[in-house]
């Protein structure tokens, strides 16, 4: 077997990707999909932390726009996370991986709350920590929550999940003409504007040297390509 690359990675996945091809909710077919792929990688000994989106239940900045206050909505969103992580955390568990939910807002009868130490020793003893509730702080996505969480458990690359195998110039879904970049650096993204990741989260991956690949965990085996080095999606570190 070839070697690993990545033995503790955190795997960013949006919640708009739990609804599958409804509008909304959660799809348990799409979850059992991605807590499969999960599942093979940790079998090899890889670490995963986990931090999931609330978009398929509520999006802050969305509620925003239409006259709700920020603060109240980004805090519904960052429960709606919560959801999304117990779906994860029940279809992992079902297929035999010990699991446990971080959260930065505290509720003790449904997750532990965010402890850096105590999430590292999970890591350690071979569970996969799912964190939820986004910074704990509005005006914040979850995409800086992730950056944040590699950082703090000292992981070794940012996985960002999505629908599509990688970053283009445009929306492939909606210009054929669209190219796919299989490298970026930091400032291409930020220069670019390109949706990567959003500009706190890839300005604090870029001061802190942190590769980020995005690639498509909805084509089976993408995530065990990925942490043995393989070329998947695109791949976006320093120049």
């Amino acid at each position: 077997m070839p070697e690993m690359m990545y033995r503790r990675i955190l795997l960013k996945v949006s919640g708009e990707s739990l609804a599958g091809d409804q509008p909304i909710g959660i799809s348990t077919d799409v979850v059992r999909f991605i807590a499969e792929e999960v599942r093979e990688v940790h079998r090899l000994g890889v670490q995963v932390g986990m931090v999931v989106g609330g978009g398929n239940i509520f999006r802050g900045v969305e509620a925003s726009a239409q006259g709700m206050d920020r603060t109240s909505a980004d805090y519904m969103g960052m429960l709606a996370t919560v959801l999304n992580g117990l779906a994860l955390q029940d279809s992992l568990e079902k297929i035999g991986v010990d699991t446990r939910v971080q959260t930065a807002i505290q509720m003790q009868q449904v997750a532990e709350p965010f402890i850096r130490r105590r999430a590292i020793r999970h890591l350690e003893k071979g569970r996969v920590v799912i964190f939820v509730g986004g910074t704990g702080n509005p005006y914040f996505t979850t995409d800086t929550t992730a950056a944040l969480r590699a950082m703090e458990i000292a992981a070794q690359v940012v996985c960002k999940a999505t629908k599509v195998d990688g970053v283009y110039s445009a929306d492939p879904m909606k210009d054929p003409a669209a190219t796919k970049f299989d490298e970026l650096t930091y400032l291409d993204v930020l220069s670019r504007r390109l949706k990567v990741m959003d500009s706190t989260a890839v300005s604090l991956c870029m001061d802190n040297g942190f590769p980020i690949v995005v690639f498509n965990l909805h084509e089976r085996g993408r995530l065990r390509q990925l942490v043995f080095g393989e070329r998947v999606g695109t791949l976006v570190r320093g120049g």
